[in-house]
């Protein structure tokens, strides 16, 4: 592999990471790209404790649009503790931090929900299901009015056990590939039903803007297409603000030569959605133009005024 390594002997490949188990995964899948291209083996990972792994008792929704789960990630490689970061993607603020760049998306996973433990059409009246997303409970009580709410958190283990115990929980399809637990799906929402969290599925390679060999390596293992949705998404999540804790979702994928995005936003308790479609060949002016259009021209920005 000399020559895939050309030029990168010397350069150090520190991946800093939160400690989770789907965490751990998922930076050992960026190492070993990396790895492959480079020709030599990668030094054992930064493991970093964030906010929201030390907040355990906070609901979700709490820490939404905060950075609480990749602020102290990427203060690592800003410190120079670690070279890159490996995180999801839909954990990741709407803007980057000073000093980094996102400098990789690989291949996207699944980003579709699914439903653990029982099926949408098995849940009787009334039923508990088991989520901390705003954006899940807003859907699902969209779809069933009559469902109850109970907050889940912890490890991908927890979360089963608890999903199961209350008799269904939500999950993303990908953090339960990447740990081999699809098994344990009853259930796989479409997108029409439940649009996914903004870079649901994707993983979101940073590292510091200066170092332009680590740059160059990275974008060796992007996935343009990937990285163009992602970009896409995010802008809309940006244009609706940085730290909007309302019912949103995005979902962008390449399509004739361009970009098609769906994008959702909905009132807190689910009584009111709206969706809309578009198409177009920039990602940040699609994302932005689609969050334009459900908030003024759908009438999304009574949400955002009556928030608290």
């Amino acid at each position: 592999m000399g020559a895939a390594g050309a030029g990168v002997d010397g350069l150090s490949l520190r991946i800093a990471t939160r400690g989770s188990p789907l965490a751990l995964v998922q930076a050992r899948a960026v190492a070993d790209r990396l790895e492959r291209l480079v020709g030599r083996p990668l030094p054992d990972p930064v493991v970093v404790r964030t906010t929201g792994d030390l907040a355990v008792g906070v609901p979700v929704e709490r820490l939404a649009g905060q950075g609480a789960f990749v602020k102290e990630v990427q203060a690592a490689v800003l410190d120079g503790r670690a070279d890159l970061t490996v995180h999801s993607a839909k954990d990741l603020p709407s803007e980057t931090p000073d000093g980094l760049v996102l400098a990789c998306v690989p291949e996207r996973g699944d980003p579709r929900d699914v439903l653990v433990g029982s099926t949408v059409g098995r849940l009787a009246p009334g039923a508990q299901v088991a989520t901390g997303s705003v954006r899940r409970r807003a859907q699902l009580a969209w779809l069933r009015p009559d469902l109850s709410f109970c907050e889940l958190r912890g490890n991908m283990r927890r979360r089963l056990e608890k999903s199961r115990a209350v008799g269904a929980g939500v999950m993303a399809l990908a953090a339960l590939v990447r740990l081999g637990q699809e098994g344990e799906v009853d259930e796989i929402f479409d997108t029409l039903t439940m649009l996914p969290q903004v870079g649901q599925g994707a993983l979101a390679v940073e590292c510091r803007w200066e170092d332009e060999a680590l740059r160059s390596l990275l974008v060796r293992a992007d996935d343009a297409d990937a990285h163009e949705a992602v970009r896409a998404e995010r802008a809309f999540l940006g244009a609706l603000g940085g730290g909007c804790t309302l019912p949103v979702a995005a979902l962008a994928r390449r399509h004739d030569g361009g970009l098609r995005m769906e994008a959702m936003v909905a009132s807190a308790d689910g009584h009111v959605l709206l969706r809309a479609a578009k198409r177009g060949q920039d990602a940040e002016a699609l994302g932005t133009a689609l969050a334009t259009e459900l908030l003024d021209g759908a009438g999304g920005r009574a949400f955002l005024d009556r928030r608290t």
